[in-house]
């Protein structure tokens, strides 16, 4: 206690005693502080260290021996825990730690070794023997973790302050691991039952999966699970696997047997997640996918991707996909296999002529299923994807020619009147797809002559579904191809734009004659060159016809001087007004119809040969006529004796009973269609204009050149030309320029060429 002593200003301290919790006192002194001066606390040491009461050592070890006893045997303690932590603190306190610590080490390792004994019983049956081996460890842990909690003072001083020591808690594991999990026998029969219960389990068993977790989690913490489970575990799945592997690839198809892989992944997976360590998720599913999967890659793309593409299976190519990626050289076989396919596929399709009618509509479909699978099955990669472009590019090109003609036929039919298949947006998108497919094709130009052709039909005809839509793809083919490519077919609608310009002034001349016509005259002026070639054909016209085609042949030449006129009738066309008995009807007709339908305000009946002789129309052109107005849909005449075809002996006479529902009716399809002269003629004009483009590379080449061997020249060719051409065309083209001078060979080396200036 203190005293204020206010007067003299001076305060005087008793001593204080504290009572510390072992029994023994400690005197601190506080020092009385000068007038005027600081005040100092001085703390002084005991002068004689308090010594232990005689055998306390040995008293309190046997307590706490008694302690560990009663938990190792799961009995209740006779002492307080606390009275127990507060002994081994009074004895680290007195440097007994080293001791102490042999001594709780010799107790337990005691203990662990009489455990031992319970592993030794044959009888016990694999499932027993786990869950004692199970029920032991538990019992270690929970021990151990009580024997910690007494010793907590030594654990945390003595054996932190020794490096060299194991702490009590990995004491306990090492004593497991030394007495009971490292006996060859016991670990032997442990990891064996572990994997038993593993194997029923892939076998569709359940199992404790809380025991397997359990025993999994020992073998982890005692530090021994690579080497005495893991690496049999692989072992053994591996075996499962191969063996399994082998039998399901032959006995389930490819759908079946993906399903079944993916869901044994999943399984794995699963018992990763539940009690397998994370370190084996690597390996083990390495192994799966290696077994189930890396081995029998070939043999299944053999056995089953034709299947799933031709029944378009998306989920199972997806499935397909995911599971090929993960196995070492899965997509590159997956991706070699798919161009194969699409090239034999689409290689059916171009090559064989009895599928010509349908070839561009399948290419589309085909074309259409190949990007969904890459797009939706293959997420879109780019490898596979280029592979596809690839493989259509190789097997269109199978078969020179027709493919790039079939194609421009097919365009024909899409933008021809009286197409009620699409809307202008779904036309749009027809025309988007066929020109993917135009671009894989190498002989453009073919392409060029049958569109060329077909369009002037569609034009002059008037059968042109829209010209929006005529001008869309011709804007389509200028960004593919170039300028070059469509010049001329956008010559060919300049052409009918200033047609219907000069149609206007022509009709302001036609009013101020003298003697104005009945017959309304049309007239489409072609620019030769842009144009296809029609072979001249002179029929003979009514006189009414040609005093109208001189009256504009003078108006034409009064306006542009220098120019000739020439008259092509194949593709002219009329509308003719007739009486039958029903009535009145208008019938659109071909100039060809026509000359052969006015014959008969002349005359009841005519033969073939008399119609040949009054109209002058070619032979071949003159039955296909007849053949459409006696053995068509409407059939304004009669035709003896009756039959399909037209016969050099038929005779010819006037339906006057012929019914139609329409008023004006259309017989002059004719006209749309194309006859095998045709198709042919365009084919060789084709072949005449690829000869000339040779010539033509040929004298640039060597006119830049001047001097140059044969096979320099050749791939310097196949460099320039846009088309396909053989080793052969090629030579005989150099011969026949060498023929007219315009090279020569070198006289020394026959292989080297010299331009002829």
């Amino acid at each position: 206690m203190a005293e204020d002593t206010r007067q003299d200003k001076r305060a005087s301290f008793s001593a204080i005693t504290e009572h510390n919790t072992n029994g023994m006192a400690r005197t601190s002194a506080l020092a009385s502080s000068k007038s005027g001066a600081s005040k100092k606390l001085v703390i002084k040491n005991f002068k004689d260290r308090p010594k232990l009461a005689e055998n306390y050592t040995e008293d309190t070890w046997l307590k706490l021996r008694d302690a560990v006893g009663a938990i190792q045997n799961s009995t209740s303690i006779k002492y307080n825990l606390e009275e127990l932590y507060q002994a081994v603190e009074n004895l680290c306190s007195y440097k007994v730690s080293p001791t102490l610590y042999k001594q709780l080490r010799q107790v337990c390792e005691d203990h662990v070794q009489a455990q031992i004994k319970q592993f030794r019983e044959e009888s016990l049956d694999n499932l027993s023997f786990l869950k004692r081996m199970n029920r032991c460890w538990q019992d270690h842990c929970r021990q151990t973790i009580m024997i910690r909690s007494i010793f907590l003072f030594l654990d945390r001083t003595y054996v932190l302050q020794n490096s060299l020591l194991p702490s009590i808690w990995d004491t306990g594991l090492e004593l497991f691991r030394t007495h009971i999990v490292s006996d060859g026998a016991v670990q032997k029969r442990t990891v064996d039952g572990i994997l038993e219960q593993i194997e029923l389990e892939r076998n569709g068993e359940t199992v404790d999966r809380s025991l397997i977790r359990s025993l999994l989690g020992m073998l982890s913490d005692l530090q021994v699970y690579k080497d005495s489970f893991e690496e049999r575990f692989l072992t053994e799945t591996n075996r499962l696997y191969a063996a399994e592997g082998q039998r399901l690839t032959q006995e389930r198809d490819v759908p079946e047997y993906l399903h079944h892989v993916a869901h044994r992944l999943e399984e794995e997976n699963d018992r990763i997640m539940s009690y397998l360590d994370q370190s084996t998720q690597k390996p083990l599913i390495s192994c799966v996918e290696k077994q189930l999967l890396g081995e029998h890659i070939t043999a299944m793309l053999q056995k089953g991707l034709g299947t799933l593409l031709d029944g378009n299976r998306a989920t199972e190519l997806a499935l397909l996909y995911q599971l090929f990626s993960k196995v070492k050289g899965g997509l590159p076989t997956l991706l070699q296999f798919w161009r194969d396919y699409i090239k034999s596929f689409g290689g059916e399709i171009v090559c064989t002529p009895e599928k010509d009618k349908d070839m561009v509509q399948d290419l589309l479909d085909f074309k259409d299923k190949m990007d969904n699978v890459a797009q939706s099955c293959f997420t879109r990669n780019e490898g596979f994807i280029n592979a596809m472009k690839e493989a259509f590019e190789t097997f269109i090109n199978k078969r020179p020619n027709k493919p790039a003609e079939l194609i421009a036929k097919y365009v024909d039919s899409k933008l021809r009147a009286g197409n009620k298949e699409a809307t202008e947006e779904e036309l749009e998108r027809i025309l988007d797809k066929i020109m993917i497919i135009f671009r894989f094709i190498h002989g453009k130009d073919v392409f060029e002559a049958f569109y060329k052709k077909d369009l002037a039909k569609r034009l002059l005809v008037g059968k042109s579904a829209s010209v929006d839509a005529e001008k869309s793809m011709l804007s389509k083919l200028k960004h593919e191809c170039g300028a070059a490519f469509t010049s001329k077919l956008e010559g060919m609608f300049k052409d009918m734009e200033l047609s219907k310009d000069i149609m206007i002034q022509f009709k302001q001349y036609i009013q101020n004659q003298s003697e104005p016509s009945n017959i309304e005259l049309t007239v489409n002026i072609l620019t030769m060159g842009y144009w296809p070639s029609y072979i001249p054909m002179e029929v003979h016209l009514p006189p009414e016809m040609v005093k109208l085609q001189e009256v504009f042949k003078l108006f034409y030449l009064g306006k542009h001087s220098g120019r000739k006129l020439q008259w092509q009738p194949t593709l002219g066309h009329a509308v003719l007004k007739a009486e039958f008995k029903e009535g009145k009807k208008e019938l659109q007709v071909s100039l060809f119809q026509t000359l052969v339908l006015l014959m008969f305000n002349e005359g009841e009946e005519f033969s073939m040969e008399e119609i040949r002789t009054a109209t002058g129309i070619e032979e071949e052109e003159l039955r296909r006529t007849l053949q459409s107005l006696a053995c068509g849909k409407a059939r304004v005449l009669n035709k003896n004796p009756r039959g399909k075809d037209v016969e050099d002996g038929d005779r010819f006479n006037f339906n006057n009973d012929f019914k139609h529902k329409l008023f004006r009716i259309k017989i002059n399809q004719i006209q749309m269609k194309e006859t095998v002269e045709e198709q042919v003629s365009t084919t060789e004009r084709v072949f005449q204009d690829r000869q000339y483009q040779i010539d033509a590379a040929v004298v640039r080449i060597m006119k830049m050149r001047k001097t140059l061997s044969h096979n320099l020249l050749v791939s310097e060719l196949y460099n320039q030309l846009k088309f396909p051409v053989k080793p052969g065309d090629l030579k005989k083209r150099i011969e026949s320029l060498i023929d007219r001078d315009y090279m020569e060979r070198d006289k020394e080396t026959p292989n080297q060429y010299h331009y002829v200036a």
